[in-house]
């Protein structure tokens, strides 16, 4: 059977195969693909473009072949992955030769728009996008080092992907790379279609409560972590890079920060510091104060709590804990909803359901302040990704603090802090200063 019959067998479910035959010099050759990944009339009309142009019109099949493509093993298993990655193959049936040309393709990525989760005052609003080599093109535009490298690697049996190791050479610390570079070989056989994935092959702890990594949709973070000295990952058909490693100061710092006065980018970054600790503690504050350890709070503070709470039927971790379960249904909500209902509603879902328990007595009034402070506070942090941490630990700080008071609040903010400096990224810890990435490290 020939390799024409056994493409035909091979793709014969796939509506959109082609295989048409055309001219090309003195042979009759035959051109096969992906009708929804290549653009087949103008792909043909630059095929011939390209031969009619030749002043030679005595060359080989092989040699006419390599000048418009990359020549390709006449075999399936060489031959269906370019077909299915949206190149096209060329073959002469006489002699056999076929080649992979690089065609027009069809527009199958949406263009270029601003990011979808992360908001930028000043910087720039361009978001990265789905197709690899638009993500270099914009990434390049803003990071004109000229020691940018970008690697490529093919990972995945199944579904194969490429994935890109994007670094300043004279930036990032050798060991850094080297590490990656041996993770990412070592798990070129495993697909990866989600982080999770990507966590496994680089060999993350998948039950770890910071972030391995951040995912950014804003090439300025990604150029600017480059500057920093991290590596960043891009994967095929995700509209976002992976920065690499994940460090305490990414909740806190980014790009945008530096287009504000000196006094004002510190001011920002204190109240984003500000507002990790207040979403993290206030509420086991709250309990510890009320439950456990009242006598720590002024005489008319004490009355005024306990007359908010004169009919509630809950313990204060009760309560605490209920309310902060509609608060993440909540959130959730705002995050599935369409984007034309999803404000509304959950802003009303949320002043409807406050004002309903405060009503029915099911939790005081304090504690309604206290959880909506808490929740617009977790979200100052930079990341989606980040954010996620403090809303976990404040539920240690809970249970911590309905038992032991005040003592156990500040034993959970220890075990925290414990916890934190224990985790690395790539061998970086978790607490250590941007810089301390970089090849040559900063004096002073």
């Amino acid at each position: 059977m020939d390799l024409k019959q056994r493409l035909a067998d091979y793709f014969r479910a796939n509506a959109d195969y082609f295989n048409v035959e055309i001219q090309l010099l003195q042979y009759r050759v035959q051109v096969i693909g992906l009708d929804s990944l290549v653009d087949l009339p103008q792909s043909i009309a630059m095929l011939q473009t390209q031969t009619t142009n030749m002043v030679d019109d005595s060359l080989s099949p092989d040699s006419l072949l390599k000048i418009i493509g990359q020549l390709v093993d006449p075999d399936l298993g060489a031959i269906v992955p370019d077909i299915i990655k949206g190149n096209l193959i060329v073959l002469e049936p006489l002699s056999g030769t076929c080649c992979a040309v690089l065609p027009i393709s069809k527009v199958v990525t949406r263009s270029i728009g601003p990011a979808e989760t992360e908001n930028t005052l000043y910087g720039s609003s361009s978001s990265f996008l789905e197709d690899l080599n638009t993500n270099i093109g914009i990434l390049r535009k803003h990071c004109t080092s000229a020691n940018l490298k970008v690697e490529t690697y093919k990972v995945g049996k199944s579904n194969p992907k490429a994935v890109l190791l994007i670094y300043v050479e004279d930036q990032v610390k050798p060991a850094l790379i080297d590490n990656l570079r041996k993770k990412i070989e070592a798990g070129l056989d495993k697909d990866i279609q989600h982080l999770q994935q990507l966590e496994k092959i680089l060999g993350s702890n998948p039950w770890t409560l910071v972030a391995r990594f951040n995912a950014t949709e804003l090439p300025q973070n990604a150029a600017h972590s480059l500057q920093q000295g991290k590596v960043v990952l891009m994967i095929d058909r995700l509209p976002f890079a992976v920065i690499i490693p994940s460090l305490i100061w990414d909740m806190f710092c980014m790009k945008d920060d530096h287009n504000f006065p000196l006094p004002f980018m510190y001011l920002i970054r204190l109240l984003r510091i500000l507002g990790a600790l207040i979403a993290t503690i206030i509420p086991g504050l709250y309990v510890a104060l009320v439950s456990v350890n009242p006598e720590v709070l002024r005489l008319q503070l004490a009355l005024s709590i306990a007359h908010s709470r004169q009919d509630v039927p809950y313990p204060a971790m009760v309560e605490t804990l209920l309310l902060l379960v509609v608060l993440e249904l909540i959130l959730e909500a705002s995050i599935r909803l369409p984007k034309s209902i999803g404000p509304t509603v959950t802003m009303v879902g949320g002043i409807i359901l406050g004002q309903a328990a405060v009503a029915a007595k099911l939790v005081s009034n304090l504690l309604i302040i206290v959880l909506a402070g808490t929740t617009i506070a977790s979200s100052t942090v930079v990341g989606f990704q980040n954010s996620v941490p403090i809303r976990v630990f404040k539920y240690l700080l809970i249970i911590l603090s309905a038992i032991y008071g005040v003592l156990g609040l500040l034993a959970g903010i220890v075990l925290i802090c414990a916890y934190m400096g224990n985790q690395s990224s790539m061998g970086v810890p978790y607490l250590s200063m941007p810089s301390l990435t970089q090849k040559d490290e900063p004096n002073g």
